[in-house]
């Protein structure tokens, strides 16, 4: 893992998933009103500043535990990693400390898209940082550094059992942690004025592109990048072929939904399905043939495309479909690699406790994340207020906030 062909991977796969969270801010800022581009972009960089910092100074630290029955490492086992920078292989060890940051940044950064429009800056980034000590830390420790959920299988079914939780690449610990936290701040915000389907537009379809192709470029890197700890990285090759191919599919997918829907596809609707099709192969990169990928990115796109309308239906204004696409897409893929995973899926392999343990960690994370979520916003909500006002929402949160506008369309 140590050799240069390991090392350059690493720091360009790390590279990549950081890249990932511009994407994200260009995704999320061309699908809101153009009084509120600077807004959205900025809650994804502002958790990119935040969060690292946080990882680096006790994230990391809690990121791992020495039981299953521990909620988290001790944060302040090497607060700062003074030691871990100066012990043995500490090259390595460092490298690994910065790509679990990516992952971390990114988690938090999706939770905006779920609140745009109306969220003051300030109290984004309180919640950023209390969510991501109190969600993401512990739970990256559950599914990756051996926690509950890491060792469900063991727990159920005995170490024999050849039984594990599948999450690659951050299904749980990603998709559903943010997509279950959007909804509870969804609930705490209320609705934008005027929220009803049809009224509210993207202000720069560009933008969205670009956001959704620099997410998918990025995405080898989020799916792919662990692979640097293996002495050979065997399975790059087919964890990209899955990226490649289940996000293709998933584009057929939701523009297929939108022909039938609508009468027409859109190019929104097409960068809209790529990124679904990114969730849902993210738990399933390396457990999935790609015949079997391209079938889980074709589904995704349908279900995802169906589930932004739950919104309207049930009357939360999941601004940018955080959770239509990143918790319905988190839970799509988490559970069909209990059908689906090779050697131990119920349709591959015969094993009804495949799906069994995804269905129990998958709930675990929803409940927990949404529980947490919900907590921290609405503290804020009642102490020193989350939501912009009515006012300011009408004169735009691009200037009220951060005094800034996205165009300048006048020449001063």
């Amino acid at each position: 893992m140590d050799a240069p062909g390991n090392i350059s991977w690493a720091i360009t796969a790390t590279a990549l998933v950081l890249l990932m969270t511009p994407g994200v801010a260009f995704f999320y800022g061309g699908l809101v009103k153009a009084k509120s581009v600077v807004s959205m972009m900025m809650m994804s960089f502002g958790s990119i500043g935040l969060v690292a910092v946080l990882w680096i100074l006790f994230g990391f630290s809690m990121s791992a535990v020495e039981s299953p029955t521990q909620f988290a490492g001790n944060p302040f086992a090497d607060f700062g990693l003074g030691g871990l920078a100066t012990g043995e292989g500490s090259n390595v060890a460092l490298l690994g400390v910065a790509y679990g940051a990516t992952f971390a940044i990114i988690t938090v950064a999706l939770i905006s898209g779920a609140i745009a429009d109306r969220a003051k800056f300030g109290s984004w980034l309180i919640f950023a940082g209390i969510f991501a000590t109190v969600g993401y830390f512990p739970i990256a420790a559950w599914v990756w550094g051996g926690g509950w959920i890491m060792n469900l299988g063991n727990t159920l079914f005995g170490e024999d059992s050849g039984i594990a939780v599948i999450d690659y690449a951050g299904g749980t610990a990603v998709h559903i942690n943010a997509g279950a936290a959007a909804l509870a701040l969804a609930l705490v915000l209320g609705k934008r004025i005027g929220f009803q389907k049809g009224i509210l537009k993207p202000h720069n379809v560009p933008l969205t592109l670009l956001g959704a192709a620099l997410l998918w470029f990025g995405w080898f890197g989020f799916n792919a990048g662990a692979e640097w700890l293996s002495e050979d990285m065997g399975g790059v090759g087919l964890i990209g072929l899955n990226t490649l191919g289940a996000t293709a599919a998933a584009i057929l997918g939701w523009i297929l939904i939108e022909r039938i829907k609508d009468g027409k596809a859109t190019s929104v609707g097409a960068a809209s399905g790529a990124v679904a099709g990114l969730v849902a192969i993210t738990p399933a990169c390396a457990n999935l043939t790609p015949g079997w990928s391209l079938l889980l990115g074709a589904v995704a796109g349908i279900v995802c495309a169906l589930a932004v309308e739950l919104k309207f239906r049930l009357g939360f204004d999941d601004s940018l479909d955080v959770v239509g696409i990143h918790l319905v897409g988190g839970l799509l893929g988490t559970l069909y690699l209990g059908f689906f995973a090779s050697e131990t899926g119920l349709f591959v392999g015969g094993d009804g406790r495949q799906l069994v343990v995804q269905l129990i960690a998958a709930l675990g994370v929803l409940i927990y994340s949404f529980v947490v979520a919900f907590i921290i916003g609405f503290a804020i909500q009642k102490t020193i207020g989350f939501r912009i006002t009515n006012e300011d929402e009408i004169a735009g949160v691009d200037s009220v906030v951060h005094g800034e506008e996205g165009y300048a369309l006048v020449d001063a």
